[in-house]
C-alpha cells in the first residue's frame, strides 16, 4: 500500500503474500482510482485446489479487477512477458490520462473563450441595438424635417388662400349688416359657410400631414388619396404649373403608409415645379402591373409615375439624385432630402423607384408600389362632401359648457340655445368641477380639450366619470387627432373644430343616447 500511494506502474505479487490479510485498504484504493486508471496486477498462484483456497482466489480476482494469473512453476520468459504486458497497459493508461487532461484543458480554454466571446457579442449586440435606435431616431427626424420643409413651401400659398377665405368671411359679415334683401343675405351666408369649410378642410390636411406618427402601412386607394391632394397641390404650385391626374379607374390599392405617400407626392411635385421655371405640366399617373419582377422583387405592383415637362437632368446628376443632402438647388432652396426620402419610402414599402430623365426633355420619377390584398378603409370624407343630417326635434335641459375662449364660448352658447339647451359656462376644468359640485342640474357636459390649468378636457372627463358615471361628456378640439387616442381610452367622443350647428346637435344627441343606453 505504501508503494501504491507513492506511485507505481504495476504490481507483481504471490498469492501467499495476500492470503489471510486485511485487504480493505487495498480494495478502497482500487475503487478510488480515477476513470482513466486500472492498476494491472500480476498474481503468482499455486496448484492448491482446496475449496477454501479456490474461493479466496476468486474473491482476490474480483477485488483486484485487472488481474493476470500465472501458475507455478512458470517459465522466466512467461513471467517477464506478463510483467511487460502489464507495464505497457499501464503506459497506455498514462497516455489516456494525458489525453483526458489535454481535453479538459482545451475544454476549459474553450469555455473561457466562449465566455469571452459571449461577452463581446453582448457588447456588440448592445451597441447594435443603440445604433439601430439612433438610426431610427435620425430617420424619424429626417422625415419630420422633410414634412416641415414641405409645409414651409406650402406656407405662401396657404397664407394667400386663408387671406382670401378671411376676406370672404369678414367682407360678408360687413355686408350682411348692410343688406336687407333676403336672397342676397342668403348668398352672402352661403359664401361665408363655403369659405369656412374650405379653411377647415385645408387646416385638417396640414395638421394630418405635419404630425409625428410611426410608419403604419395600410391599404391605400391611390385615386382617393392623390385625388384628395388635388386642391392642396393646386394651392402649393404656381399658377403656371398645371397638374393632371391619369389614374386608372380599376387601379389596385397599395400597401404603404398613407402619410408618407402624401409627403412623397408633395416633394416630387415641388421638385417638378422648381424644374419648370417658366411653367409647365405635371402628370401623376398610376396603372397596374401583373407579376412584375425586378431583381428579388416579384409580384403584383402598381406603377405610380410623376412626370414633368421641365429642364431634365444630366447623367451625372441622375446617378446621384437619391443621395441624402445632394441637391443642385441654390442654398436655402432645398435640403436634398426629398428624393432620398422617396427612395427610402419605396424600399421600406417593399417596392422600388427609378428616374428617367434627359436634359431638356423633362423628368419621370417612377415608383413601383406593392399591391395590397387588404380591404381599403373608408376614408374620412371632407365635411364639404358629407354632412350629418339635421337632428330631429329640439333638446331640453342644461349644458355645462367648459371653454376658456370668451368669443368661442359666446358663439357656442348661442348655438346650444338655438337647439333648445340652457347653458352654464365655466372657463376651466376646475371651474367645471366646481359648477357640478354646486348641485346644479346638468344634463350633458361639453368641454374643450386644450385649456389652461393642470387639467385638460380629457382629465375633466375622467374625473366626471368617477364622480357621476351617468353624466354624458362630449369633448371638442381644434386638433382632434392629437387627443383622439386619450379620449378613446377614456370612452369619450371628440367633435373636431370647426363644426356647424347640425354637427353639434348630432354629436350631443349621440352622446346622450349612448349614456342612456349604458345605464340600461
Amino acid at each position: 500500500m505504501r508503494h501504491l500511494l507513492e506511485g507505481t506502474a504495476a504490481v507483481f505479487v504471490a498469492e501467499e503474500g495476500l492470503f489471510g490479510k486485511d485487504l480493505a485498504a487495498l480494495s478502497a484504493w482500487i475503487d478510488a482510482q480515477p476513470a482513466w486508471s486500472e492498476m494491472p496486477f500480476v498474481v503468482l498462484t499455486s496448484r492448491h485446489e482446496q475449496p477454501r483456497v479456490a474461493a479466496w482466489r476468486k474473491s482476490i480476482v474480483e477485488t483486484l479487477r485487472n488481474v493476470s494469473l500465472l501458475e507455478r512453476p512458470v517459465q522466466p520468459i512467461t513471467l517477464t512477458s506478463a510483467v511487460q504486458a502489464a507495464l505497457r497497459a499501464r503506459s497506455r493508461q498514462y497516455e489516456v490520462q494525458a489525453l483526458i487532461q489535454a481535453r479538459e484543458k482545451a475544454a476549459q480554454e474553450l469555455e473561457a473563450l466562449v465566455t469571452a466571446r459571449t461577452e463581446q457579442l453582448k457588447e456588440a449586440n448592445a451597441a447594435l441595438v443603440d445604433e439601430i435606435a439612433e438610426r431610427a431616431r435620425i430617420e424619424e427626424n429626417l422625415r419630420q424635417a422633410q414634412k416641415m420643409e414641405a409645409i414651409g413651401q406650402l406656407t405662401g400659398g396657404v397664407a394667400h388662400d386663408f387671406n382670401n377665405l378671411l376676406m370672404v368671411i369678414q367682407g360678408g359679415l360687413d355686408m350682411l349688416d348692410r343688406q336687407e334683401d333676403h336672397a342676397r343675405r342668403a348668398r352672402l351666408l352661403q359664401g361665408m359657410r363655403q369659405a369656412a369649410d374650405r379653411g377647415s378642410a385645408l387646416t385638417r390636411q396640414l395638421l394630418a400631414f405635419s404630425r409625428r406618427q410611426p410608419l403604419a402601412p395600410e391599404a391605400v386607394d391611390l385615386r382617393a388619396s392623390i385625388g384628395g391632394m388635388r386642391e392642396l397641390l393646386d394651392r402649393s404650385l404656381r399658377g403656371d404649373v398645371h397638374v393632371d391626374l391619369e389614374i386608372e379607374t380599376a387601379v389596385w390599392p397599395v400597401e404603404v403608409d398613407a402619410g408618407e405617400l402624401e409627403l412623397v407626392i408633395l416633394n416630387l411635385a415641388f421638385n417638378a415645379r422648381d424644374a419648370m421655371p417658366k411653367g409647365g405640366e405635371i402628370v401623376i399617373s398610376a396603372s397596374n402591373l401583373d407579376d412584375w419582377r425586378e431583381g428579388d422583387i416579384i409580384g403584383d405592383f402598381v406603377r405610380l409615375e410623376v412626370r414633368d415637362t421641365g429642364t431634365g437632368m444630366s447623367e451625372a446628376v441622375r446617378t446621384r439624385v437619391f443621395e441624402p443632402f445632394f441637391t443642385t438647388k441654390e442654398v436655402g432652396k432645398g435640403s436634398g432630402l426629398g428624393l432620398a426620402q422617396t427612395y427610402g419610402f419605396a424600399r421600406q414599402s417593399g417596392g422600388s423607384v427609378r428616374i428617367e430623365s434627359e436634359e431638356g426633355e423633362g423628368t419621370s420619377v417612377i415608383l413601383m408600389l406593392p399591391r395590397s390584398r387588404k380591404p381599403v378603409k373608408d376614408a374620412l370624407r371632407s365635411q364639404l362632401d358629407s354632412r350629418p343630417a339635421k337632428a330631429a326635434g329640439r333638446f331640453t335641459g342644461c349644458v355645462l359648457l367648459v371653454e376658456d375662449d370668451d368669443e368661442v364660448a359666446a358663439l357656442v352658447t348661442e348655438m346650444l340655445r338655438q337647439i333648445g339647451f340652457e347653458v352654464t359656462r365655466a372657463a376651466s376644468a376646475a371651474g367645471g368641477l366646481g359648477a357640478l359640485a354646486n348641485g346644479r342640474m346638468i344634463d350633458v357636459v361639453f368641454s374643450d380639450i386644450m385649456m389652461p390649468g393642470a387639467m385638460n378636457g380629457v382629465d375633466l372627463a375622467r374625473e366626471i366619470h368617477q364622480r357621476r358615471p351617468d353624466l354624458p361628456v362630449l369633448l371638442t378640439s381644434g386638433f382632434a387627432e392629437a387627443s383622439r387616442r386619450a379620449a378613446e381610452d377614456a370612452g369619450v367622443r371628440v367633435l373636431p373644430k370647426p363644426y356647424r350647428l347640425e354637427d353639434l346637435a348630432s354629436a350631443i344627441r349621440e352622446t346622450m343616447d349612448r349614456a342612456r343606453g349604458s345605464r340600461h
